[in-house]
């Protein structure tokens, strides 16, 4: 069973910076693509960021381009998301999501799914 448990939110003030962790419970990460999603308070889920199997592509939504970064380990079996110069706009819950090939940014698309991690961005 396809199991994907996000890690890492928090609280931090306007230019801070997190790292969000996506693990892969009783499966092989390495054989997914994973992207990172977003939905805050009364909006609809956002695509964010996606990793090929290999982590030789990587993909942004325009918001994050130059701020976020999302990264693999599969000796580690975990995908990264390097959040720097955090907005308060930035804040929402932050999903992953797995499938065995799509990289796009619809989020049907995406075969499986984590809870969520809150990131709250706030002085």
């Amino acid at each position: 069973q396809v199991q994907l448990v996000e890690s890492g939110g928090g609280l931090v003030q306007p230019g801070g910076s997190l790292r969000l962790s996506c693990a892969g419970s009783g499966f092989t990460l390495d054989y997914y693509a994973i992207a990172w999603f977003r939905q805050a308070p009364g909006k609809e889920r956002e695509f964010v960021a996606s990793i090929s199997r290999s982590g030789g592509s990587t993909y942004y939504a325009d918001s994050v381009k130059g701020r976020f970064t999302i990264s693999r380990d599969n000796a580690k079996n975990t995908v990264f998301l390097q959040l720097n110069s955090l907005k308060p706009e930035d804040t929402a819950v932050y999903s992953c999501a797995a499938d065995e090939a799509y990289t796009g940014s619809t989020d049907y698309l995406w075969d499986y799914w984590g809870q969520g991690t809150q990131v709250t961005v706030s002085s």
